[in-house]
């Protein structure tokens, strides 16, 4: 994918052309996803739609740092829906991660995550919010003990993997209905870098396959289930299920 890249540091160069040749990026001018770097963090801005201003991946402040401290610990509905439990800490790959925002979230209850990431733009600014992270006197341990990133197709990692997860996470991208202005900042961008997802049914198939002992999708709560294949329970939030397939 091609992008451009802007550095508000004179060192900064050399990083992010570091960061294009990591991930296999092409630089160019008129692209209109830009990598920003400003000496601390990676970000990124979509110059056809300047007015969502930029992204950058954030596991230490932000909503995503509230969450931690104050969203209800194993009483949420996507702790249930895994399977978290006194004593009971799954190893989990999250099939679809994303910015990583649940796969942290279980981290924090306990489970050792391994993030799978298709997207190489959505995987340079994860694993730079990461390392950001990990520098945390706070979460820097924790982080690096449970939260492992992977750049490879979800499919493709499942198959051949000789990991056997506990449990596989799935969160497919769903399309928005909404006015590109009403979409969040974080939804555009995966909605920018990603679309929507059209393998999902094959996705579910494949994890059934390789959990050993449930698969968990996160849907819209009125959405239609992956492959009509009805889940074992659905953990019901205001505006999301976790469907839970229970081996």
């Amino acid at each position: 994918m091609e992008v451009r890249i802007l550095s508000q540091t004179v060192e900064g160069d050399s990083h992010l052309r570091m960061i294009v040749d990591q991930w296999g990026l092409s630089v160019a001018d008129n692209a209109p996803v830009e990598l920003i770097w400003d000496g601390e963090k990676l970000s990124i801005i979509h110059h056809d739609f300047p007015a969502m201003g930029a992204y950058f991946v954030d596991f230490v402040g932000g909503a995503v740092g509230h969450r931690r401290r104050f969203g209800g610990g194993r009483g949420q509905m996507i702790a249930k829906a895994a399977g978290l439990k006194q004593g009971v800490n799954p190893i989990l790959v999250d099939a679809t991660a994303g910015w990583g925002r649940d796969a942290y979230l279980l981290a924090t209850l306990g489970c050792k995550v391994t993030m799978i990431e298709r997207s190489p733009i959505v995987a340079a600014l994860l694993e730079d919010g990461l390392r950001r992270a990990q520098a945390d006197s706070e979460i820097g341990q924790m982080v690096t003990e449970r939260l492992h990133l992977v750049a490879a197709d979800a499919i493709e990692w499942l198959t051949h993997s000789d990991l056997e997860p506990d449990v596989v996470y799935l969160d497919p991208m769903f399309p928005h209905r909404n006015k590109t202005a009403q979409v969040k900042k974080e939804s555009f961008y995966l909605q920018q870098l990603l679309g929507p997802a059209t393998d999902g049914d094959a996705l579910l198939k494949t994890s059934l396959k390789v959990a050993q002992k449930r698969v968990v999708v996160k849907r819209p709560k009125q959405a239609s289930l992956l492959t009509e294949q009805k889940p074992t329970h659905s953990y019901m939030t205001k505006s999301h299920r976790f469907d839970a397939y229970i081996k």
